[in-house]
């Protein structure tokens, strides 16, 4: 299920944070949104479902403007996982995560026998089983990551946002979490801060400044040191990663002293070794 943005603008509490952003996401790929904080990808995300409305322009899935769609069509459509937050009132982790059957039940509360075998799959896939019984509000941030993330899942939505979804996670669990809402053939579009996280998942990126698109494309050919540097205003080099051999962005700030290059670093320490030998 494609997913398009056509010049749409977000003005929120009179200030304008989005501007003309138009873009399109083929189905079943994946998008990572990039920028600084403040440069306005959650805000465009949340104008997909309807969180913020677009003040100008239109947010289209699978063809349709976003804005006429009811709220159970548009639940059956996209499933979110926002940014973690508190959890103060009584419900546990079962229930937290049966919560993503609503839009496919009859009635609040009418969970059948697949639903619960849907949240107890997931639960499992996603390394959370054994919390099932738990209260959300007495996990830790990470644990709540991985009850949101199989929340969504149940969901069974052809369209799925992460929000900044590895915050609070230790890194093994960003990548496992990351593999897992990328390779189940869903339309994603994940705001994140890690370019690294973006070059090995990403079909395509958009890099966000000040609520402007100023690139959208192949994580190869949009991540560049220029492109990095103008958007993050650090100094960026790209290498090859020694175990995956795939792109590897190594970041500075600016002013940083240039490091001798790779090759440089291997002579010297040949030479090294010959006059120790001599």
């Amino acid at each position: 299920m494609n997913v398009s943005y056509e010049n749409v603008g977000i003005t929120l509490e009179g200030t304008r944070i989005v501007h003309g952003v138009t873009m399109e996401v083929p189905s079943g790929s994946v998008l990572g949104l990039l920028g600084p904080n403040g440069s306005g990808k959650s805000t465009l995300l949340r104008a997909l479902y309807l969180a913020h409305k677009p003040t100008s322009g239109v947010v289209r899935v699978d063809g349709r403007d976003v804005r006429t769609l009811n709220g159970r069509e548009l639940a059956r459509r996209i499933a979110v996982m926002a940014q973690e937050s508190n959890h103060e009132f009584p419900i546990t982790v079962h229930e937290m995560v049966m919560l993503g059957r609503v839009p496919h039940q009859r009635g609040f509360g009418a969970d059948s026998a697949q639903d619960r075998e849907l949240v107890d799959s997931a639960l499992l896939e996603v390394g959370a089983l054994h919390l099932a019984k738990r209260y959300i509000s007495g996990l830790s941030g990470g644990e709540k990551q991985r009850v949101l993330l199989a929340r969504t899942l149940v969901q069974e939505a052809p369209v799925l946002i992460l929000d900044e979804p590895t915050n609070h996670l230790d890194i093994a669990f960003q990548l496992e979490l990351m593999a897992l809402a990328t390779n189940r053939g869903l339309t994603v579009l994940a705001a994140l801060h890690d370019m690294n996280l973006a070059t090995e998942f990403c079909d395509h990126v958009a890099l966000l400044r000040a609520g402007e698109l100023t690139a959208f494309g192949r994580p190869h050919e949009v991540l560049n040191e220029s492109s990095i540097r103008t958007t993050f205003g650090v100094e960026a080099r790209k290498l090859v990663h020694p175990i995956t051999e795939q792109p590897l962005i190594a970041i500075a700030r600016l002013g940083s002293p240039t490091a001798p290059a790779p090759q440089s670093l291997a002579i010297e320490f040949e030479t090294e070794l010959i006059k120790g030998k001599a």
